[in-house]
């Protein structure tokens, strides 16, 4: 059946997309594009940069964490201030914003799956397995099978 081009797609992109690792680690590129996406994630979230601050020295049990030192993580001209792996988890908690770590982990050509995606991800390989199963079997029965009882003459 041929789709009507006037009609839209539901998912117009791929709802999982398919990422391959980058052959070279751009320290730079990288480097400036998580310091956007951090931002981004403190524009996006409902706290003010002063209670982002608090709650990333809460969870790391720190006395404090500076609203300056907050802002150095994010400015792409600070590319000697780069955030630790436990200040980044820290960070996203505080922000809420997951979606950081797909950020941390696509050039590498991996994918974040976030709770119950990775259960649609385990369907869809036991559906793969099945069909080769299937495939395998129907191989094997497409020829008949002659079963020779003791005592049978050749």
């Amino acid at each position: 059946m041929k789709r009507d081009p006037a009609q839209f797609d539901f998912w117009p992109t791929a709802l999982f997309p398919v990422r391959s690792p980058k052959e070279q680690i751009d320290l730079d590129r990288f480097r400036s594009r998580l310091k956007r996406e951090m931002a981004r994630a403190i524009r996006e979230c409902p706290h003010d940069r002063p209670t982002i601050a608090a709650r990333m020295a809460h969870y790391l049990r720190l006395e404090t964490i500076s609203k300056a030192a907050l802002d150095a993580y994010t400015a792409e001209s600070k590319t000697g201030h780069d955030i630790s792996l436990v200040r980044f988890k820290a960070f996203v908690r505080a922000t809420g914003a997951t979606w950081l770590w797909d950020v941390i982990v696509s050039d590498d050509g991996l994918l974040l799956l976030e709770g119950d995606e990775a259960r649609l991800a385990e369907i869809a390989h036991i559906r793969q397995t099945q069909k080769a199963l299937a495939k395998e079997l129907n191989r094997l029965t497409s020829t008949p099978v002659t079963i020779r009882r003791r005592g049978d003459a050749p």
